[in-house]
């Protein structure tokens, strides 16, 4: 079977050897990073929310509750206190989930990035294929088939730039910038989307995970014209050189929120595993000397807490 990769990037550094040689300090970053002031509080706040209207609520890491236009989905929900198939410490949720599984409302759909544990949770689709078996699961490529194997008949594959039609959205399959894999033996075995998803009134792009390239981000803005709100990663970048060909920077999230023409972005994948070397605190405040740099309104871009409700 072949492997998927990267178009623009067809070489990633994710081996059991390349780990090893972040351990050793191979990849450390030759500059210092910039500690955040211990008082920092990003400057801008959303407004209170109206629930009547579209809005978005942030779970943690890459997980968000979406009411769209009288529609409910899901962004890879993770619940779990461990991103790891074995409860290894470092990989220990830091930020309690702010809602139960029990306490969600009926959700018409869910949108699955890619199959990284941080991101698929098996428990997670355990627990909704019980009590929410209408759900549909959209995914990439060559993905349905681990859906299939639990017993769920619902999920749809979506290839790169592939549209269906799924509970009165449209929702588009477009590229990112990442890899895939749960073990040794099936890395890219899988493919890895983010999506674009269109209602009668509002448009939301959600990145999933993915680095940065001067490409796929023009792309997208280009055929979409403008996104009403947008999820976009800004932790997991330190040590940059061993990072940044899957995940991007605070920096270069600010780009891709002017790339696709963002009318507003929220902050994800940061704050709840401590998965990379930044201090788990950092993203807000380097998003914040990106947003200062580039002279953007900060309220446009918001590394909102977990549980908040912001419309858009």
């Amino acid at each position: 079977m072949a492997r998927f990769q990267n178009p623009h990037l067809p070489h990633t550094r994710r081996s059991l050897w390349a780990a090893f040689l972040w351990w050793l300090g191979h990849y450390n970053d030759p500059e210092e990073k910039v500690h955040p002031p211990t008082s920092f509080v990003y400057p801008a706040h959303p407004s209170p929310c109206d629930r009547t209207k579209c809005h978005a609520t942030w779970i943690g890491h890459s997980t968000y509750f979406v009411e769209m236009e009288g529609i409910r989905f899901l962004t890879d929900p993770v619940w779990g206190n461990y991103c790891a198939p074995v409860p290894i410490p470092k990989l220990k949720r830091k930020c309690a989930p702010p809602m139960c599984l029990s306490d969600l409302p009926r959700i018409d759909f869910v949108l699955l990035s890619h199959n990284h544990y941080d991101h698929l949770d098996a428990k997670v689709v355990t627990y909704l294929k019980r009590h929410q078996p209408h759900i549909e699961w959209i995914v990439p490529e060559r993905l349905a088939r681990w859906f299939q194997r639990r017993g769920i008949a619902k999920v749809r594959e979506l290839k790169w730039w592939e549209s269906s039609a799924v509970s009165a959205l449209k929702i588009t399959a477009v590229p990112a910038q990442h890899f895939s894999g749960r073990t040794l033996w099936d890395k890219n075995k899988t493919h890895w989307n983010g999506y674009a998803v269109e209602g009668k009134n509002k448009k939301l792009y959600f990145t999933g995970d993915t680095g940065y390239n001067p490409h796929d981000f023009k792309a997208i803005g280009k055929k979409f014209q403008n996104f009403d709100l947008s999820l976009i990663p800004i932790g997991t970048y330190v040590p940059r050189k061993f990072m940044s060909p899957v995940h991007i920077s605070p920096e270069q999230a600010v780009q891709i929120h002017q790339d696709v023409g963002s009318r507003l972005s929220l902050g994800m994948h940061w704050g709840t595993f401590n998965l990379s070397e930044e201090p788990m605190h950092a993203p807000p405040y380097d998003l914040y000397r990106a947003m200062k740099e580039k002279n953007l309104p900060l309220a446009t871009f918001l590394p909102i807490p977990p549980g908040t409700s912001v419309n858009w």
